[in-house]
């Protein structure tokens, strides 16, 4: 992916100096989610998602308890961080495709902030923790990261490549691009009038549409740029297949079941990124009524 010489966008905050340390686990309830644990993390929706504890409000019909924002001023990450610097110019990318995407329907994009902390931050949604992975928060419509999770998804779940990575971040902008179209709110209102199987169900199309929309944006970014290089689509493909609900419970050693996935499985997940790349249009994206997924 040639991204370097790109412009970056401005609305990346960078937390990273005031982490809460890493190494802890997560804990509701008397749970704890560490990062070495993180395949069992999925199986609740904890990774590659929205906020882990409106993933946990949705399942259980209740509601978050309400979090202290961060109060300290807002710091723009440090211009030789390479890394920091890729992640700037693929959200700076997302915001131009999505700008013109819902300039396309008559409407107008409200880029989301993304925010790198490590170990601990808080969030509208709740203490953001490293140990959840990368997420999306509709309460205050940013997505956070702890850069380190690169390192667990190249070493640990075995998805290497800079367009793996893309994905990632491509994946959480889907979140915030349901946000926008009002999709969260109606998925919202469905908590505590479904079981805890549909909500499951539920969250699995809401997030093959955030990887249908990341794939939307993949083929619309490379139109406009032609950045790609040879393998960076099968590089997401393969982070897609990596991270699917059965693939994580069997690196897990548990037994597969389908009524647990929060996510979808690895099959899913590549089907819909896919249909999102072949398409570069989100009306193919409507997983909540696809007769099958």
């Amino acid at each position: 992916m040639r991204w370097e010489g790109n412009e970056q966008s401005d609305n990346v905050e960078d937390r990273r100096s005031e982490g809460g340390g890493g190494g802890g686990g997560f804990g509701i309830g008397g749970r704890s989610i560490g990062i070495g644990t993180i395949a069992v993390a999925l199986i609740g929706g904890w990774v590659l998602g929205i906020n882990p504890l409106t993933m946990l409000s949705m399942l259980s019909g209740g509601s978050p308890a309400p979090q202290a924002q961060h109060q300290g001023p807002a710091h723009a990450p440090p211009a030789n961080d390479q890394q920091a610097a890729f992640v700037s110019t693929v959200l700076r990318n997302t915001e131009e495709v999505w700008g013109q995407i819902f300039r396309e329907q008559g409407g107008t994009y409200q880029p989301a902030r993304l925010v790198l902390f490590r170990g601990a931050t808080p969030t509208a949604c709740g203490t953001g923790q490293s140990a959840m992975g990368p997420f999306y928060c509709p309460g205050d419509k940013k997505v956070y990261i702890d850069l380190g999770f690169y390192d667990t998804l190249k070493n640990q779940l075995g998805a290497p490549g800079e367009f793996a990575q893309a994905y990632v971040i491509a994946h959480e902008i889907g979140h915030h691009v349901q946000d926008e179209l009002g999709i969260t709110a109606k998925v919202d209102a469905l908590r505590g009038r479904q079981s805890q199987s549909q909500n499951n169900a539920t969250s699995v199309r809401v997030e093959l549409q955030a990887d249908c929309f990341a794939g939307v944006w993949a083929q619309r970014s490379q139109q406009s740029k032609q950045w790609l290089d040879p393998g960076d689509i099968a590089a997401a493909m393969n982070a897609a297949e990596k991270i699917g609900d059965d693939t994580l419970q069997r690196s897990a050693g548990r037994a597969v079941v389908p009524d647990s996935f929060t996510h979808g499985s690895s099959a899913q997940r590549q089907r819909w990124f896919n249909t999102g790349y072949q398409s570069g249009d989100i009306k193919t994206c409507d997983t909540f009524n696809a007769r099958s997924l």
